[in-house]
């Protein structure tokens, strides 16, 4: 504890919770539309394979992720059908720059057409 200089009150500084850590526990309130996918982009590598740690500026922002959400079928003008190709929870691999970053509730996340995603990751 420590004592504040304007009133006798005491400071107390508490731990950040578990749950205020994991930023994938919250729930969220967004539906993509029609051929979209709403990912959540994977955290961006902080070593190298020789172990040399690399600064933030150096840091690739990666083109993977984790489905979050999974917009309806896509009827294309032909009449034709062209159903999602991926599943909440999948990992996915998108185009470097296809998509557009989004920002709710502090975490970033990325909306992908699904003619960008490029592979699915097994694990």
């Amino acid at each position: 504890m420590y004592k504040s200089s304007t009133n006798s009150a005491p400071l107390i500084i508490m731990p950040k919770t578990k749950t205020e850590d994991k930023k994938s526990e919250k729930k969220i309130n967004i539906k993509p539309l029609m051929g979209y996918i709403l990912v959540e982009p994977s955290e961006a590598e902080s070593k190298t394979a020789s172990g040399l740690y690399l600064p933030e500026t150096a840091q690739e922002k990666p083109a993977q992720g984790k489905v979050v959400a999974v917009g309806d079928d896509f009827f294309l003008p032909n009449g034709q059908v062209l159903r999602a190709p991926v599943s909440v929870g999948q990992k996915v691999i998108y185009k470097k720059w296809g998509g557009d970053e989004i920002k709710v509730s502090g975490i970033e996340y990325k909306l992908v057409k699904f003619e960008d995603l490029m592979a699915v990751i097994e694990d």
